[in-house]
């Protein structure tokens, strides 16, 4: 299991939400490439981000910080938020990023995505948010009548190398993650599944390692680690050491 610590940006700043509103925000950084070298510093193999901004207005809207952060640091990057076409993967892949996030538009648009599987094999993920069991789309803006482990199932077949599964109401709340909805949509594809939403401590982690057999590859961290309830490192070596 690996642990991926979380940038999300918005207007150029390192930020937080809590269960993604953008008017509930605190700024924790206004150099998001330090903040991706100080989580390389302390460990990290994979470093996730967002473009907050990219996820409301359907198009990328913080992509010369993306490219500074992919140059200031040696490990990989994953990338959702406003990548709704083609082009705009084919931009990010040629930046450096390694692994993109499709969200609303492997909704909306699954041939899309299945065209992106097939052009970067294995580098084209699938968001999957949810809000009482119901995926959200459009930078979480709009709730759909779709039920998450449904979406899942319909998509794992286009090619996806993984799901990220995030609870809504739990993300930014830091009041632990949703580990029975995790297991389930994990239990219900045959592709790994990284959990996002809730993490606090590292008991958080420890519980979340217990349903690793059931196909939960990745846990991403976010608040807990800006606000010291949790330490990346401390993380990192818990889920290496076993």
């Amino acid at each position: 299991m690996i642990i991926i610590p979380a940038i999300d940006l918005k207007e150029g700043k390192c930020v937080r939400l809590i269960q993604g509103h953008m008017d509930k925000v605190t700024v924790f950084s206004n150099d998001p490439a330090e903040t991706a070298m100080r989580w390389e510093d302390r460990g990290a193999e994979l470093i996730h981000i967002v473009d907050l901004d990219g996820s409301i207005a359907g198009s990328p809207k913080n992509r010369e910080v993306i490219e500074k952060i992919v140059k200031s640091i040696n490990v990989p990057i994953q990338l959702g938020g406003g990548i709704r076409d083609l082009t705009t993967i084919n931009q990010y892949i040629s930046i450096g990023v390694s692994r993109v996030i499709m969200g609303t538009i492997a909704i909306e648009t699954p041939d899309l995505i299945k065209q992106a599987c097939q052009l970067y094999p294995e580098r084209i993920l699938a968001g999957i948010d949810a809000k009482d069991g119901r995926v959200a789309i459009r930078g979480w803006t709009e709730v759909t009548e779709k039920r998450a482990v449904d979406a899942a199932k319909e998509i794992e077949g286009l090619g996806v190398a993984a799901f990220i599964f995030t609870d809504i109401k739990r993300d930014g709340m830091q009041t632990g993650p949703n580990i029975e909805n995790t297991k389930k949509l994990a239990q219900s594809v045959t592709v790994p599944v990284i959990a996002s939403g809730g993490v606090n401590t590292i008991s958080d982690i420890e519980d979340l390692m217990k349903i690793e057999e059931y196909g939960v590859s990745g846990i991403i961290v976010g608040r807990a680690i800006y606000t010291n309830s949790l330490r990346l490192e401390d993380a990192i070596r818990l889920t290496r050491r076993l």
